[in-house]
């Protein structure tokens, strides 16, 4: 069995009803920065940044107000660490000219010698495309014709490419990333469109509401897909140990959204993703009162759970 690796929410970038701690709601950039520094000298394998441009005003009841833009996110994040690597999670990719996105990632990627992962979908709130005045029908097709963008301009010495939404020829693009052939791409989303997807452009499967009951099913759907064979040893797939009890699209809370502090809990659920075939925990901390409190169980974690699973 592979060791399991491990990914951690990044507190106090957003106010999402559901999962936030109480005392994220006064959270600052120095708490925000004392927490990844603290995290990158522990065992921790990625932070996680989530992303919204904007929150149209009639979903900041269910969502929140609070969101990072990503790439941004990252780059401070980066800068304030020297060894975890950052996963953005996710990033809406059609929202992005996909040249200027591949630039920003691989200088981020470059400077920081290679600690930058890509999470990425085609995203779901269709009032921020509305705004952004990208059609959100076509955000499959976008997202498509953009990851190959992305690698194209990574991995080319001479980026060309000729599709529905992006030309370009007769370019050079420099520096490239550190990580070869590129960044790793995770890609989110929960059908089996999006199954394929991630499996055909990416490095990894994202999740979102996907119960254990269908884990398993989804997992062997991933497995029957041409191009993973190639890909089995190295492909992520990123399970949150959080049980988010919000409707999908709405964000509307069903119940109380459960992040499990007890360390008999939390050991049963990591050994459950690991044993159905998840290799990263993607972790939320709790909902303590206290940014002091929150340090606390980053450390307790990192010393009495982590240790069990690499």
């Amino acid at each position: 069995m592979k060791a399991m690796k491990f990914a951690l929410a990044t507190p106090g970038l957003l106010n999402y009803p559901a999962s936030m701690a109480p005392w994220e709601k006064t959270a600052a950039g120095d708490e925000i920065l004392r927490f990844a520094r603290a995290a990158d000298k522990q065992k921790w394998q990625w932070l996680t940044v989530p992303e919204h441009v904007f929150m149209p005003e009639d979903m900041c009841e269910s969502m929140g107000s609070r969101f990072p833009e990503g790439v941004a996110a990252c780059a401070v994040l980066a800068g304030a660490t020297e060894r975890i690597h950052l996963l953005t999670y996710v990033l809406v990719l059609p929202y992005r000219n996909p040249l200027m996105l591949a630039k920003q990632i691989s200088t981020i990627e470059f400077i920081a010698g290679g600690r930058f992962t890509l999470g990425t979908a085609p995203g779901h709130l269709e009032k921020e495309f509305q705004m952004l005045g990208i059609p959100f029908k076509a955000r499959g097709k976008i997202t498509d014709e953009y990851l190959q963008v992305l690698k194209e301009c990574w991995t080319s010495d001479h980026p060309h490419y000729s599709g529905y939404y992006s030309q370009f020829d007769h370019i050079v693009m420099d520096p490239k990333p550190v990580q070869k052939p590129h960044p790793p791409i995770f890609i989110g989303g929960n059908t089996k469109l999006a199954m394929r997807r991630a499996v055909e452009h990416g490095d990894g499967w994202i999740p979102w509401l996907i119960t254990h009951d269908q884990f398993e099913d989804c997992l062997q759907y991933i497995r029957e897909q041409p191009a993973y064979e190639e890909k089995k040893d190295r492909f992520e797939i990123v399970m949150p140990t959080t049980e988010y009890q919000v409707e999908d699209y709405s964000h509307r809370e069903t119940a109380d959204t459960l992040i499990e502090s007890d360390r008999d809990a939390v050991m049963r659920e990591i050994e459950w993703l690991q044993n159905a075939g998840a290799t990263v925990a993607q972790v939320m901390p709790p909902k303590v009162e206290t940014f002091e409190q929150c340090l606390d169980w980053l450390a307790w974690f990192d010393e009495d759970i982590i240790p069990n699973f690499i």
